[in-house]
């Protein structure tokens, strides 16, 4: 029996993506049917084509902090936007998240060779209002996975094994493996996620979890495994209850 069983979902998508489906308050009451004690709110920031105002992120103060017993997080799916490392959300903005996620995407992240990626994904290593690296197996942002690892586990960085990606990046699954094995082998600590883009997907992680109990990754380096883990994790980055 694995004893992988993430208890937070760090990555949901609601209707203020239009290209998801669902509200606030029917993520959280999703993950607290299916055992969450927290769930983020990180919709893509401004690069994405469909992301929308940027009020949405500066207005997340009046949300309420517990929803159905569930912790919600104030987050956003931030994008790199170059080889340099540029992130598209401001720095004021993203210091008012209390989450957020880096992550490439082919409609505001250019295709580029495994040098210019490794680059980019080193200048995010480095970045400091960065929690979490979205996602990052996506074959066509290949980069130098021995080389920058290590680099995300230095600077405290979390590294998600996606759950969507098994659905709508299935050639990442490779990729994926070899991350994991690295983050492993580094010490790197991740995040279980499920990139939800409909509350039914909401703290559903089956393809992560078997991918991980297959490469026995330690439980102890996935920050949403215990509530040690997580309540770890919230202290560091000045998430209260």
């Amino acid at each position: 029996m694995s004893h992988i069983h993430p208890i937070a979902d760090f990555h949901t998508h609601t209707v203020f993506s239009p290209h998801a489906y669902s509200t606030i308050t029917e993520n959280a009451t999703a993950g607290a049917k299916c055992g969450m004690l927290a769930v983020a709110c990180t919709d893509h920031a401004e690069a994405t084509p469909d992301s929308g105002h940027h009020w949405h992120f500066t207005n997340m103060k009046c949300l309420p902090p517990m929803i159905e017993g569930v912790r919600v997080l104030r987050g956003m799916e931030a994008n790199v936007i170059d080889f340099d490392g540029t992130i598209d959300a401001s720095p004021k903005l993203r210091a008012q998240m209390e989450l957020v996620i880096a992550s490439m995407h082919e409609s505001s992240m250019p295709q580029g060779s495994v040098e210019e990626i490794t680059r980019a994904w080193t200048a995010v290593a480095a970045d400091l209002d960065i929690d979490i690296i979205g996602h990052s197996g996506t074959p066509c942002y290949a980069f130098d996975y021995e080389a920058v690892i290590p680099l995300f586990g230095q600077h405290g960085k979390v590294v998600e094994i996606n759950e969507g990606s098994f659905r709508v990046r299935r050639d990442s699954y490779e990729n994926c493996k070899r991350i994991a094995t690295l983050c492993k082998r580094y010490g790197v600590r991740i995040a279980v996620n499920s990139d939800a883009h409909f509350h039914t997907h909401v703290g559903h992680f089956e393809n992560a979890i078997a991918l991980l109990t297959e490469i026995k990754f330690p439980p102890e380096l996935i920050v949403n495994n215990s509530r040690e883990s997580l309540e770890a994790f919230f202290e560091e980055k000045g998430i209260v209850w």
